[in-house]
Protein backbone atom coordinates (compact mmCIF):
# COMPACT_ATOMS: atom_id res chain seq x y z
CA UNK A 1 0.00 0.00 0.00
CA UNK A 2 2.88 2.23 0.21
CA UNK A 3 4.69 2.17 -2.63
CA UNK A 4 0.91 2.86 -3.94
CA UNK A 5 1.09 6.16 -2.12
CA UNK A 6 4.68 7.01 -3.02
CA UNK A 7 3.84 6.31 -6.87
CA UNK A 8 0.68 8.15 -6.53
CA UNK A 9 2.68 11.06 -4.70
CA UNK A 10 5.22 11.38 -7.21
CA UNK A 11 2.93 11.47 -10.39
CA UNK A 12 1.21 14.60 -8.62
CA UNK A 13 4.25 16.43 -8.38
CA UNK A 14 5.56 15.50 -11.65
CA UNK A 15 1.84 16.82 -13.31
CA UNK A 16 2.17 19.89 -11.54
CA UNK A 17 5.44 20.47 -11.87
CA UNK A 18 4.48 20.29 -16.24
CA UNK A 19 1.71 23.13 -14.95
CA UNK A 20 3.97 25.43 -13.70
CA UNK A 21 6.29 24.92 -16.91
CA UNK A 22 3.43 25.43 -18.75
CA UNK A 23 2.09 28.65 -16.89
CA UNK A 24 5.58 30.07 -16.77
CA UNK A 25 6.42 29.84 -20.69
CA UNK A 26 3.49 31.08 -21.65
CA UNK A 27 3.91 34.01 -18.62
CA UNK A 28 7.12 35.02 -20.57
CA UNK A 29 5.65 35.66 -24.27
CA UNK A 30 8.84 37.42 -26.08
CA UNK A 31 7.45 40.69 -27.76
CA UNK A 32 8.32 41.02 -31.58
CA UNK A 33 8.94 43.04 -34.31
CA UNK A 34 9.35 43.04 -38.18
CA UNK A 35 12.42 43.39 -39.89
CA UNK A 36 13.03 44.59 -43.47
CA UNK A 37 15.88 44.31 -45.68
CA UNK A 38 16.95 41.07 -44.05
CA UNK A 39 15.33 38.32 -45.70
CA UNK A 40 16.25 35.75 -47.58
CA UNK A 41 14.34 34.99 -51.03
CA UNK A 42 11.67 32.26 -50.41
CA UNK A 43 11.90 33.49 -46.12
CA UNK A 44 9.91 35.83 -45.65
CA UNK A 45 6.72 35.88 -42.67
CA UNK A 46 3.65 37.46 -45.41
CA UNK A 47 2.78 39.41 -48.39
CA UNK A 48 4.39 42.09 -49.92
CA UNK A 49 5.80 43.41 -53.00
CA UNK A 50 3.05 42.64 -55.46
CA UNK A 51 2.77 38.43 -53.78
CA UNK A 52 0.40 37.62 -51.66
CA UNK A 53 1.97 34.48 -49.78
CA UNK A 54 4.69 34.08 -46.84
CA UNK A 55 7.45 32.74 -48.69
CA UNK A 56 7.66 34.21 -51.87
CA UNK A 57 10.60 36.65 -51.55
CA UNK A 58 11.65 36.39 -55.51
CA UNK A 59 15.42 38.21 -54.21
CA UNK A 60 17.70 38.26 -50.91
CA UNK A 61 17.90 41.68 -48.92
CA UNK A 62 14.67 43.31 -50.90
CA UNK A 63 12.95 46.02 -48.81
CA UNK A 64 9.75 45.44 -48.05
CA UNK A 65 10.17 41.34 -47.45
CA UNK A 66 10.19 41.15 -44.19
CA UNK A 67 10.10 38.67 -41.37
CA UNK A 68 9.17 38.46 -37.54
CA UNK A 69 11.97 38.49 -34.92
CA UNK A 70 12.39 39.53 -31.21
CA UNK A 71 11.86 42.90 -30.51
CA UNK A 72 15.31 44.73 -30.35
CA UNK A 73 17.21 42.52 -32.65
CA UNK A 74 16.42 43.56 -35.95
CA UNK A 75 18.46 47.00 -35.04
CA UNK A 76 21.25 44.78 -34.88
CA UNK A 77 21.62 42.85 -37.90
CA UNK A 78 22.99 44.75 -40.64
CA UNK A 79 20.69 46.08 -43.42
CA UNK A 80 17.64 45.52 -40.99
CA UNK A 81 15.36 47.90 -40.86
CA UNK A 82 12.36 48.14 -38.11
CA UNK A 83 8.54 48.16 -39.97
CA UNK A 84 7.24 51.08 -38.34
CA UNK A 85 3.63 50.07 -37.90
Amino acid sequence: MQNKQIITATLMAIGLSAALSVATAEDKKVETEKCTGIVKAGMNDCAANGHSCAGKAAKDSVAGEWITVPKGTCEKIAGGTVVKE
